[in-house]
């Protein structure tokens, strides 16, 4: 590959319902990017207010923009497969229809993909509502890490990403590793919301390349408004989806982690009544029958603690 030429067709997925609030504000921030080989693509799922005529008076103003409208709503999940599917990019950049972009989003994720090695980018987020903001996912200084470090640092609950709203994929991993459903005992049903299915991604991509990138700058902006998933939804019922989500990726393919985030759930059973009698071993795994412990994560975790409270 000649570095010197490298412009991919980068893809901008919006998938939309019910937006007629933040629609047009999203796709400017799309448009917007100082890296221009974009197209974007929207797929309204079967919105009921004013999204789809929005979405047909932007289209008028910018042929890069290709809109789409499913005749029923299929949910979440469905929609965001439809966005991949219709798009012709070698990379895609999910871009959630009440969130924004930075302008130098694209321009400053792009160069990483020159190496074959990084399957993802992302970049920290600063969630802002009309009243105040703060800044997620600062895991280090802007570089490219090994892909363990996400898999690792993401099970045991730490700063980094859920959802792919803040990172670029190469379309073949997000394709793949974009999952439908997630085998589980507790009877969640993750199309209806894709919270689970959207960190899968990150961590099924992280099997399939041995590197990401990420930028230390909150170039993905994302709205905090009571309409959004993230703060509508119980927040213990998400837990349990991502715990569930987190579990099945281990014991079908991270197995040698399992000690580890046995260990993990006890103490989350400890801190969290709420979770309790659904944080056992028989429910949270499909077939694992390795309760074991590690007992030097115990150990690590009894000693941040103390210090925390000295």
């Amino acid at each position: 590959m000649n570095n010197d030429l490298y412009n991919p067709l980068i893809s901008i997925l919006i998938p939309t319902f019910n937006r007629e609030k933040y629609i047009e504000s999203c796709v400017k921030s799309a448009l917007n990017q100082t890296y221009k080989n974009i197209e974007i693509i929207i797929v309204d799922n079967a919105s009921t207010d004013q999204t789809w005529q929005i979405l047909n008076d932007l289209k008028k103003k910018d042929i890069r923009i290709k809109i789409f409208q499913n005749e029923s709503n299929i949910g979440p999940v469905m929609n965001w497969k439809k966005c991949i599917d219709l798009s012709s990019g070698e990379l895609v950049k999910i871009l959630f229809s009440d969130d924004l972009l930075d302008k130098d989003f694209l321009k400053k994720s792009v160069h990483y993909f020159k190496d074959e090695n990084i399957g993802f980018s992302f970049t920290s987020v600063k969630i802002f509502s009309a009243n105040n903001s703060r800044l997620r996912y600062q895991i280090g200084p802007s570089k490219i890490y090994d892909s363990e470090k996400f898999i690792k640092g993401s099970i045991l609950g730490k700063d980094y990403p859920l959802s792919p709203g803040c990172a670029i994929f190469r379309k073949q991993a997000i394709k793949k590793n974009l999952l439908s459903e997630i085998p589980n005992k507790l009877n969640i049903d993750y199309k209806s919301t894709g919270a689970g299915n959207d960190l899968l991604i990150f961590l099924l991509t992280c099997l399939d390349y041995k590197k990401f990138a990420f930028i230390d700058e909150p170039l993905s902006l994302f709205r905090s408004h009571n309409q959004s998933i993230s703060d509508s939804s119980q927040k213990n019922q998400l837990h349990l989806s991502y715990l569930v989500a987190k579990s099945f990726f281990i014991e079908t393919y991270f197995s040698t982690f399992i000690q580890t985030f046995n260990s993990h759930l006890i103490l989350i059973r400890l801190k969290n009544k709420d979770l309790r009698k659904f944080l056992t071993y028989s429910n949270i795994y499909n077939d694992n029958k390795d309760f074991s412990l590690d007992y030097f994560y115990f150990i690590k975790k009894t000693v941040q603690k103390i210090k925390s409270l000295a």
